[in-house]
């Protein structure tokens, strides 16, 4: 029995896809719900499960393609007849390609001008090779053997010109081209990923009146605090006390003081939400993602932080849902993490504010007349001048640095 494998309903708003990379080849053996292949969209990658037990019978799309719903990709059998039969279709390669997963394009260029794939960097999932990567390397090659014939070649001969009597002439060196290193550049497609942030960051700045203030708060509270319960935390809920619910807290006290914060702009209309739904910007292997955590103020510590490893883990196998990257009312961006001291986020639409972090660094500040060590923190706002002033900017985050300094205030809702 045949079946057909196609592209799942992709999410709304999601026209098309691209598919990046066959987990299988033509005979290969495939359980009930194994992932087949990986279809990049603009916000996630979409796994695509076998439905039955069989074999893989025909790749019908080859990898960066643009799919939509309903494209038909392949056709999985579970006649033991056909086997043989697709077997026999299947791309022969070079012993040197036996150890290294290659999509079928790319199976097929590598054998048809007798490269060896372990030479070649893979850019793709995983370090995978594409068939960019591929092409790019005989572009190199191709470079490099000009170059070689070119230097090897005899030196082109000048003729001398006559001497005229009472001058004395030099003969003119002959013309030698040196051998010169390869400056290699590799051109790849921008992932659909990239391309949407792109896309939405220059939305951000053309189509807000977008402007950032600052304010630095003092995390010793904070941090004694983590020290003085983070044994007993951590052994009651099996997750470490961070410092993100921290942030997430404090944001949703000062978001309901501060309405307009928590808003969006339609067109003429303001959307003020009564929920709090806060997008966590989170670094992955494909580019900066924004899971949302839902109803953020219904979630105490643990809970805020279980969904942060969990959007962590997630984000690291490309496994976040595009409902979890959907929405969001209010995002906090974390660079301190990388070191950042000082940057101006920039918004992510509809939104109108976002929460820069920054490093933690010991510094010297004035307390009660006395020059004291402290641990200091940079906070940056970014927000849309049409819909917030900029003094609810200022006080807003003055609330979130009231709330960090006396920790006493979140735990109490005072």
């Amino acid at each position: 029995m045949s079946i057909e494998i196609r592209v799942p309903t992709l999410p709304e708003s999601v026209a098309d896809a691209t598919l990046i990379s066959w987990h299988k080849q033509v005979g290969d053996s495939i359980e009930r719900g194994e992932n087949l292949v990986d279809l990049e969209t603009d916000k996630v990658v979409l796994e695509v499960p076998s439905p039955q037990a069989g074999f893989l019978a025909e790749i019908l799309i080859t990898d960066d393609t643009i799919v939509k719903n309903g494209d038909l990709l392949a056709i999985i059998s579970t006649d033991p007849q056909d086997k043989t039969s697709a077997s026999k279709k299947k791309t022969e390669v070079s012993n040197k390609t036996v150890d290294i997963p290659l999509s079928p394009a790319v199976r097929r260029i590598i054998f048809e001008n007798d490269l060896d794939p372990s030479l070649i960097v893979g850019t793709g999932k995983g370090g995978r090779l594409t068939k960019s990567d591929v092409q790019e390397h005989l572009k190199q090659n191709a470079l490099v053997d000009a170059l070689v014939e070119e230097t090897d070649s005899p030196d082109p001969q000048v003729e001398e010109p006559e001497s005229h009597a009472g001058t004395i002439t030099s003969p003119t060196p002959s013309i030698k081209l040196n051998s010169t290193h390869a400056r290699p550049e590799q051109r790849v497609p921008m992932t659909r990923l990239r391309a949407k942030v792109a896309e939405r960051l220059l939305q951000a700045q053309q189509n807000a009146a977008m402007l950032t203030t600052f304010n630095e708060v003092n995390m010793q509270s904070v941090i004694d605090l983590r020290k003085q319960y983070q044994e007993r935390f951590t052994a009651k809920h099996e997750v470490k006390l961070g410092f993100m619910s921290f942030f997430i807290k404090a944001s949703i006290e000062a978001l309901k003081r501060f309405p307009a914060i928590n808003a969006s702009i339609d067109g003429s209309d303001i959307i003020y939400h009564g929920y709090y739904d806060v997008g966590i910007a989170v670094s992955s292997p494909r580019g900066l993602i924004v899971p949302v955590l839902r109803d953020a103020d219904q979630l105490d510590f643990a809970g805020i932080e279980k969904n942060i490893v969990d959007f962590g883990a997630k984000a690291k196998a490309g496994t976040l849902s595009y409902d979890e990257l959907n929405g969001g009312t209010f995002t906090i961006t974390n660079g301190g993490i990388f070191g950042s001291m000082l940057s101006t986020p920039i918004l992510n639409p509809p939104q109108c504010a976002i929460l820069g972090m920054h490093a933690i660094t010991e510094r010297a500040v004035v307390e009660n007349g006395e020059i004291v060590i402290r641990p200091i923190m940079y906070l940056a706002l970014s927000y849309d001048h049409r819909l917030v002033d900029g003094k609810d900017a200022v006080q807003f985050l003055v609330a979130i640095k009231e709330g960090l300094e006396s920790p006493a205030h979140l735990l109490l809702n005072i």
